[in-house]
C-alpha cells in the first residue's frame, strides 16, 4: 500500500507538470494521492498512539490529518477561488460531523449486535465539540443576519472576522489545555500493540504532511478546469469532493478503530477533527488569509449557516449521552447526502 501511494503521487506531480496531460487526470492522480497521503497519515498517527491516550491521539491525528484542508484552503485563497476555500473548510466540518461520524457509529453499533446494538462512548468530547461548534456558529450567524439586514455592522465584517477568528482561538486553546489535562477513563486508552518503531512513525507523519502540501497545489490547479469539463458546481466541489479526499484520515482510521471495538478513540479522532476545524483551522485561516490574495471571513451565504447550526444540534443530540445506534448514524449520513444535494444545485 505505501509503495502504492509512492507511485500515485510521483504520477500525480508528473500530470502536474506535463504539458498535454487532461486536466481530469491530473485532477483524479491529485485526489488519489492525498487520499493515500491521508492513510500514511493514519497509520503512522495510530502507531504513535500506542504510546499515548485516547485524547492526545485523537488531537494528534486530528492536526496532521487536517494539513490537506488547511494547504487547499490556502492554495485555493491564493488563486482567488474563494468559493471553493469557504466551502472545503465548511464541507471539512460537515462531513466530519455528519458523514464520517455517522459511518463510525454505524459501524462501532454493528460491532454490539450480538449485544444490544449500542456503541458507547464518553460523552464528554461530543459535548465539547458541539459547544466549539456553537459558539463557532455564534459569529457566522451574526455576520449572516447582519448581511441580510444590511446594517452598519454588515460593512465590517472583515474586521468583525478578526477579532472574533482571535476570541475563538483563545477559547479553543482554553478547552485544549483543559481536555489535554484532564485524566482518561480506562476506556479510553488506546488497545494494542505498535508495529512500527516511534522514529518511523514520526518519520512517515512529517514525509507525508510535507508531500501533501504539494500535492494540495497540484490538486488546487487542476481543479477549476476540471469542474468546466465535468460541469459540476464550485459549491459541491469544496463541499464534497475535497471535504471528503482532505478527510480521508478520518474516514478511514475512524471506521476501522469503531469497527475494532475502540469507540472511544473512534470518536475521539472524529470529533476532535470536528472541534478542531471550527474553532482552531477556520480562525486561523482566517488571519492568515489576510496575507493571500483573497481574504477569507465569516461571512457565508444563508444555506451554509442553516447547516451549520443544523448539524450542531443534530449532533449535539446523537452523541451527547454517550449511546449511539446503527438508526442514527444512518441519520447523520443521510444528512450529509441531503446536503451535497443542494451543494449540487448551487
Amino acid at each position: 500500500m505505501l509503495a502504492a501511494v509512492v507511485v500515485v503521487t510521483v504520477l500525480a506531480g508528473l500530470a502536474r507538470y506535463a504539458h498535454g496531460v487532461s486536466r481530469v487526470i491530473a485532477f483524479v492522480l491529485a485526489l488519489l494521492s492525498l487520499a493515500g497521503l491521508a492513510w500514511i497519515v493514519s497509520l503512522a498517527t495510530e502507531e504513535v498512539g500506542e504510546r499515548l491516550g485516547a485524547a492526545a491521539t485523537g488531537l494528534m491525528q486530528s492536526t496532521i490529518g487536517n494539513l490537506p484542508e488547511f494547504f487547499v484552503v490556502i492554495f485555493a485563497l491564493q488563486a482567488g477561488q474563494k468559493v471553493v476555500a469557504e466551502t472545503a473548510i465548511l464541507g471539512s466540518i460537515l462531513s466530519n460531523a455528519l458523514l464520517v461520524l455517522g459511518l463510525v457509529i454505524v459501524a462501532g453499533a454493528l460491532r454490539e449486535r450480538n449485544r444490544d446494538g449500542i456503541m458507547r462512548f464518553n460523552a464528554r468530547l461530543p459535548n465539547d465539540t458541539a459547544t466549539l461548534l456553537l459558539v463557532s456558529s455564534f459569529i457566522i450567524v451574526l455576520i449572516g443576519l447582519a448581511r441580510g439586514a444590511g446594517d452598519a455592522a454588515s460593512h465590517h465584517a472583515r474586521t468583525i472576522s478578526i477579532i472574533g477568528a482571535v476570541v475563538i482561538l483563545i477559547v479553543y486553546a482554553t478547552w485544549l489545555r483543559q481536555y489535554l489535562t484532564t485524566p482518561e477513563s480506562a476506556g479510553m486508552r488506546v488497545k494494542g500493540e505498535p508495529r512500527l518503531t516511534l522514529t518511523a512513525s514520526v518519520a512517515l507523519l512529517v514525509i507525508a504532511g510535507t508531500a501533501s502540501a504539494f500535492v494540495s497545489d497540484w490538486f488546487i490547479n487542476a481543479l477549476e478546469p476540471t469542474i468546466d469539463t465535468l460541469h459540476i458546481s464550485k459549491a459541491f466541489a469544496g463541499l464534497v469532493i475535497v471535504a471528503i479526499a482532505g478527510n480521508a484520515v478520518e474516514h478511514a482510521s475512524g471506521v476501522v478503530l469503531a469497527a475494532k471495538g475502540q469507540s472511544d478513540l473512534a470518536i475521539s479522532v472524529v470529533k476532535n477533527s470536528v472541534a478542531q476545524i471550527a474553532a482552531f483551522l477556520y480562525p486561523l485561516l482566517v488571519l492568515v488569509s489576510l496575507l493571500t490574495a483573497t481574504t477569507l471571513t465569516f461571512s457565508l451565504a444563508p444555506v451554509y449557516i442553516g447547516a451549520l447550526i443544523g448539524t450542531a444540534v443534530i449532533v449535539w443530540q446523537i452523541t451527547g449521552d454517550g449511546e449511539a445506534t446503527v438508526f442514527e448514524g444512518t441519520a447523520l449520513v443521510a444528512t450529509f447526502v441531503i446536503l451535497a444535494t443542494v451543494a449540487a444545485f448551487e
